[in-house]
């Protein structure tokens, strides 16, 4: 299936309806399929064959959307740059990409120009106004009649080439087919017929795969898709407000700073009735103050998943998220709130150990998974993560509740080796999160002669509070197993972070260390 047909489809169904909102501009389906044709025909005249890479560095927008469904038209590559990343990190993705074209927006022309003779591409075009002599998409696509053909794709044809945030390497392209996205949209949502679906805010970055899928599902199943370029808390609140908004997906520390910014006292978000989380582990007294102070209406969901798997591979749903019922009940969901819910329909989820044997429910390894949506492999690299049967290794460490509920416990790369022991960095954090002066925190291993490693925690105090390391120590002493203790704990005042709210440990185990 191309994905062109999450645009064309609806568009022959519901052609009038609303489907796409960016600032002023309003479009129907018809309009928006209209735009695809143009871009499409657009591609094709700057010399863009079937298969080919066309790049795309710039902030959220309507555009941006239609770019990738008119390189979906015509059978292209789509590669979304990470506006974040480093001059030599967009010079090596777009280079190892083989990027025929790119469009960039007039607030990347700067950065693009530092790099131009460094990039084997020779079509760059301006998403915005640009600069002479460059061409502009808007005055291509005015001039451009809509192309109506559709590239036969094959399903095993990559779609999205996405590379990951590279917090510890340089990243890597992950390949995803046209397979994939359709395995992943179709088998979550309905197709649009329509009835109301509400309205989806999207604030994510659409480099990103929750990004890139949310516009995916809105829109195949009609449900209106609000643009925002980027993140703002006070600017999400007043969309919700005036969109009356039921969708939106935010990570970590986008829900922070919605519930700590002044302006939530005095803004309606009733319209909210499902608001899904996910990209970076959630801190449970963050999720839980969330459920305190947003309406009992809204429906929270918890979303865990990896580029490689097209986005979602568990969910904790609304009702893990109600805290009513028997003091027995409500402490089951305080416990269950620590966790990344239950597989999806199409994933499967075990747990093994260093040797590869599965383990029993309870028992700490390494999480593998195994379904059809697994990416094609990463561009110019071995894939070491595949395993046999179909499996593959995500790098994740945690178990399974008898439940069937899955708990995260970090990235393996980040488990500690004290002394031969293995400590997992997530259940010491869990503990240093529970005290009530501490509003962040994060657990290393700091190489050590006598021990291999021991444990270091950097701990960011809350705003008001006041706690010392002595007290933190003794916090631990009567709550963690003697050679899970932090050895130093140190004050900082915020950790780093990638910008979906990712700590970036290798910053943390820096000679300074941030402190």
């Amino acid at each position: 299936m191309n994905t062109v047909n999450f645009v064309t489809i609806p568009s022959a169904i519901v052609p009038d309806q609303e489907i796409l909102v960016f600032g002023a501009r309003r479009l129907t389906y018809a309009e928006l399929n209209d735009q695809v044709a143009r871009l499409c025909a657009v591609f094709k005249q700057l010399g863009l064959k079937q298969r080919d890479v066309v790049a795309v560095l710039d902030t959220n927008s309507d555009l941006y959307i239609q770019c990738y469904y008119a390189a979906a038209k015509a059978g292209l590559t789509f590669l979304p740059l990470n506006y974040r990343a480093k001059d030599a990190e967009l010079e090596y993705m777009i280079n190892t990409a083989d990027a025929k074209a790119l469009l960039v927006g007039d607030r990347y022309l700067e950065l693009i120009g530092r790099i131009q003779s460094r990039l084997k591409l020779n079509k760059i075009i301006a998403l915005g106004k640009g600069a002479k002599p460059m061409a502009r998409v808007a005055d291509l696509i005015a001039k451009a009649e809509p192309d109506e053909t559709e590239a036969e794709v094959d399903d095993e044809d990559i779609s999205i080439l996405m590379y990951t945030s590279g917090t510890t390497s340089l990243p890597k392209g992950v390949m995803l087919r046209f397979r994939d996205f359709a395995a992943y949209v179709t088998a979550n949502v309905e197709m649009a017929d329509g009835t109301d679906r509400g309205v989806a805010l999207v604030c994510v970055p659409f480099y990103h795969i929750a990004g890139t899928t949310a516009y995916m599902t809105n829109i195949w199943t009609g449900r209106r898709v609000i643009v925002m370029p980027q993140f703002e808390a006070k600017s999400w609140l007043e969309l919700v407000q005036r969109e009356r908004v039921t969708h939106a997906f935010v990570v970590p520390t986008m829900m922070k700073q919605i519930i700590d910014d002044p302006a939530f006292a005095n803004s309606d978000v009733s319209s909210l009735a499902n608001l899904a989380y996910g990209g970076a582990p959630m801190p449970v007294q963050v999720i839980r103050r969330a459920i305190e102070i947003f309406p009992k209406t809204v429906g929270f969901v918890n979303a865990y998943g990896q580029t490689e798997t097209t986005s979602s591979l568990t969910v904790l749903g609304p009702d893990d998220h109600r805290l009513e019922g028997t003091p027995q009940e409500i402490e089951l969901k305080l416990k269950r709130l620590n966790s990344i819910g239950k597989p999806l329909p199409d994933v499967e989820i075990k747990v093994r150990d260093e040797d590869g044997k599965f383990l029993a429910d309870g028992e700490v390894g390494e999480i593998i998974i195994r379904t059809p949506r697994i990416m094609k492999g990463y561009a110019g690299r071995e894939d070491d993560s595949r395993l046999p049967d179909g499996w593959r290794a995500t790098g994740d460490l945690g178990w399974v509740d008898g439940d069937g509920y899955v708990f995260f416990a970090g990235r393996k790369d980040d488990m500690i080796i004290r002394g031969g022991e293995n400590i997992a960095p997530a259940e010491i954090e869990a503990i240093l999160m529970s005290h009530p002066a501490v509003d962040e925190c994060a657990v290393i291993g700091d190489p050590s002669v006598e021990w291999g490693q021991t444990i270091k925690a950097f701990v960011v105090v809350r705003s008001g509070h006041k706690v010392t390391e002595a007290e933190l120590a003794e916090f631990c002493r009567s709550r963690l197993a003697s050679f899970k203790r932090p050895e130093s704990i140190g004050f900082i005042d915020a950790l780093p972070k990638n910008p979906l709210g990712k700590i970036l440990r290798k910053d943390l185990r820096a000679p300074a260390g941030g402190i």
